[in-house]
């Protein structure tokens, strides 16, 4: 009995961990109890039982007198099996715990074992058992069991009945995780994450820049034909990435955030850290997204509260005109086509100008509008009419539509870059627009 105690010990400090000496001294705790149930012990009488390290020879002594009429080999037996397999059962958990414990913040692999009450319970390659709690999933995925997952490790918690792995699939590290898998240059530490902000299963805006000038942070990111962000995207179940390149300049980085939005202008109040961003009418819808998730994104990622606003609207307060007038203009606006624009805002401020008292500043609203209405109505916004062909334009004279339906199409071909079919389009556009 005495070698094969010892054979089994070592045997399980190699399969298991559990160190010999920590097995030993719990087998001889075990004995001791064992023995003083089977002979008679005085009050005042010291007794212990101790197994030789080298030999596996268990003695027991009686006020430090060796007491040979213990029947040891019975007593071992069970006594030892009973203390092996509770001492193995703590050890499997302290090093489940240590081991998960190490990768909190990490991703995992598994697969999926069981449902319980909206939970899903992953078996982590046979190991442990995750939970991936309901508020921790993405909205829009669902689970199958036996599929295999990823999932962020948030926090291990210890259990009377094991440790308590907590999973995720909503947290933002695990895009950021993702990223790390995906791309060599984040893991290398060459391209760094700088923010990241996510709103699971809808869309994630990811910050990153560049410590070395010949690699592109965002170009990294993407991959070859996009073939790196689309692993990700499939991996999170066709959830939308921006990667936003981080700029020190507040504004550019602002300007970045809010993408594919274009913004015209911003200010900061520093001290406050709010930044009123202004954008064209038509981008007000892009730039605020839908039930405001580009901006409510884009302001985690940068750290600042934004405000945005349209010209019409800070035209209208200026002339001390209601708020719903410029809010039902710039709606107006940025919700039709540009050759449709002149005529929403004016149908709309018709509408508006009847909940507004009749004073001088309905009229200086109309004015407004108009003014905006004129300025809209450019050559720029002909349709097929670029930059280049403007500036041809107005080197001929042409500075307004009027002006292009005055030349007709035989004055129009004569300007460089121009054919008979382009002049007839430009004069069809013009005409929307007069």
């Amino acid at each position: 009995m005495s070698q094969e105690l010892l054979a089994i010990i070592e045997q399980i400090e190699r399969e298991k961990g559990i160190k010999k000496e920590i097995m030993l001294e719990a087998v001889e705790s075990a004995m001791l109890s064992a023995a003083k149930r089977v002979i008679d012990l005085k009050p005042d009488e010291e007794f212990k039982v101790q197994i030789d390290r080298a030999t596996g020879e268990i003695r027991a002594y009686r006020n430090n007198e060796l007491v040979t009429n213990i029947d040891f080999g019975r007593i071992a037996a069970s006594t030892a099996r009973q203390v092996i397999i509770q001492k193995m059962r703590e050890a499997e958990k302290d090093v489940v715990f240590v081991e998960f414990q190490s990768r909190v913040g990490e991703i995992v692999s598994g697969t999926v074992y069981r449902f319980e009450k909206g939970n899903v319970i992953v078996d982590l390659l046979g190991k442990a058992e995750g939970v991936l709690l309901k508020r921790e999933q993405s909205p829009k995925e669902e689970f199958k069991q036996g599929q295999r997952i990823r999932a962020y490790v948030v926090e291990v918690k210890k259990d009377t009945k094991g440790p308590q792995i907590i999973l995720s699939r909503a947290h933002p590290n695990l895009v950021k995780e993702l990223f790390e898998l995906e791309v060599p240059e984040i893991y290398e530490g060459i391209v760094e994450i700088r923010g990241i902000s996510r709103q699971a299963g809808e869309r994630t805006k990811i910050s990153v820049c560049s410590k070395n000038d010949k690699v592109d942070a965002v170009g990294a990111c993407v991959g070859m034909r996009g073939n790196r962000v689309r692993n990700i995207v499939n991996e999170l179940q066709g959830e939308k990435i921006d990667i936003v390149r981080f700029n020190d300049d507040v504004r550019e980085y602002i300007k970045a955030a809010l993408s594919p939005a274009k913004v015209s202008e911003i200010k900061l109040d520093r001290d406050k850290m709010k930044a009123g961003v202004i954008v064209d009418d038509d981008q007000l819808s892009l730039s605020i997204g839908k039930h405001g998730q580009n901006v409510r994104l884009a302001s985690r990622l940068v750290g600042w509260e934004l405000d945005i606003r349209t010209k019409s609207m800070i035209a209208a307060e200026a002339l001390g005109g209601k708020a719903e007038v410029a809010v039902a203009a710039t709606e107006a606006a940025a919700s039709v086509p540009e050759s449709a624009k002149v005529k929403k805002v004016k149908k709309e401020t018709k509408k508006v100008s009847k909940k507004v008292s009749k004073t001088d500043a309905k009229k200086d609203v109309k004015k407004e509008v108009k003014k905006e209405t004129k300025k809209e109505a450019s050559l720029g916004d002909l349709l097929g009419v670029g930059a280049k062909i403007a500036e041809s334009l107005k080197e001929a004279g042409i500075k307004s539509v009027d002006d292009i339906i005055k030349f007709q199409v035989q004055g129009l071909i004569k300007i460089k870059g121009i054919g008979e079919k382009k002049a007839q389009k430009i004069i069809t556009e013009a005409k929307k627009l007069s």
